[in-house]
Parts: C-alpha cells; structure tokens; sequence
C-alpha cells in the first residue's frame, strides 16, 4: 500500500492525458491533423482513433519504463539514487503530459501553433541540463559513454560540462518561438545534434587526460 501511494502523483500525471483526450474524443470528427511540416502547415490528416497512440507512447511507455528499469538494473545503481530519481521521473512524465496535452489540443483546435512545441522541449532540456550534474553513475539515465561508464570522475565532469550545455541549449531552443516556423526547425535540429555529440566528445577527452597523467 506504502508503495501504491508513492507512485500515485506519478501515475495521476501520466493519465492526465488520457483524461483529456477521453474529455475531447465526441468532439473530434473523424479526421484529423496528425502532422505538421517545416512551416506549421498540416501535411498529414489521419483518423481520430490514432490520436490513442499519443498518451500511450508520451506518458504510457514512460510510466511503465520507470516501473521496470529499476528493476532490471544489475547493480542497483537507480534505487540508490533516492529522491533524486523521483525528481527526475517527476520531471520528465511532467513535462511529456504537458507535451502531449498541446498536442492534442492542437489536433483538436485544428489551428494550434505547432512551434510551441519546441519552446516546451527547450524548457525540458534546460531543466534535465540542470538536473544532469546531480546525477550519480548508472547504466540507464544520463550521458553514458564507454569513458563516463569506465571513470566515475569523467562521469561527473562530463555531467556538470553536459548538463550546463543542456541547460543553455534549452533556453536557446525555447527562444526559437520568436523566428520564422523553418528557422525554428532548423535550429532546433542543430542545437539538439551539438548538445547531444559535445559532451560525448568531452567525456572521450577527459578519460584521455585521465589516462595519460596516470
């Protein structure tokens, strides 16, 4: 029962979604925007029942993965983490709701900005950036590369590097709202492909560094 209850806040958030698309399902008609292209005009129309996959692959699946990756962790590495697992699950299943929501709410709206979506996604990458340097060596979350997973100092460098390039990368990308919807696209994609590929680079480096003093 103790545990059933410390998962309650997690799971009401992940259903949030679902209940708003219960909510807004009898006024859906059949078809549906079901995409967007560079320039915010819908490309693709589908039926309404696909809009079902939404909350079950943005809050669902990420719900569910956080009941089973403790568990299949061979060292038991997440559970230590304490609290600062549940900050980050918190997080992330709160911020995938939030998405999901737009989204529907833009299939529903028909007219919705689909650039507000990337705002939303700047705003999850600077908090991750800024949760990133607080995050103790596992096999599952983080930046895990052959060298942050071989040393626990360039794991901690790597993170406190990588998470303040999260964090300014994100506040970048959530400034993108104010530029054309090809622009915004464009620079999304960059931003994502440098703060992914730098830290992977850094943590290389820095077990090198390591290496050859020792």
């Amino acid at each position: 029962m103790e545990k059933f209850k410390k998962e309650l806040p997690y799971l009401a958030i992940s259903l949030i979604p679902f209940a708003y698309l219960a909510y807004i399902w009898p006024s859906l008609p059949q078809k549906v925007p079901m995409h967007w292209n560079a320039s915010g005009e819908i490309d693709r129309w589908g039926d309404k029942s696909e809009t079902i996959l939404l909350p079950v692959l943005m809050t669902g699946i990420v719900y569910l993965l956080f009941l089973i990756i403790p568990k299949i962790d061979p060292k038991g590495k997440l559970e230590n983490m304490g609290n600062k697992l549940n900050h980050f699950r918190l997080i992330l299943t709160g911020f995938m709701s939030i998405l999901c929501l737009y989204i529907l709410y833009s299939i529903k709206t028909v007219n919705g900005d689909p650039r507000m979506l990337f705002p939303i996604l700047g705003l999850l990458f600077a908090f991750l950036g800024n949760y990133m340097k607080t995050m103790k060596p596992n096999y599952f979350i983080g930046f895990r590369t052959p060298w942050t997973l071989e040393n626990e100092e360039v794991w901690k460098k790597t993170h406190k590097f990588g998470g303040l390039l999260w964090f300014i990368g994100g506040l970048l990308i959530t400034l993108t709202f104010l530029v054309s919807e090809k622009i915004q696209l464009y620079t999304f994609i960059a931003i994502t492909v440098v703060i992914t590929l730098i830290p992977v680079v850094y943590s290389y480096l820095e077990f090198q560094k390591l290496k050859n003093k020792n």
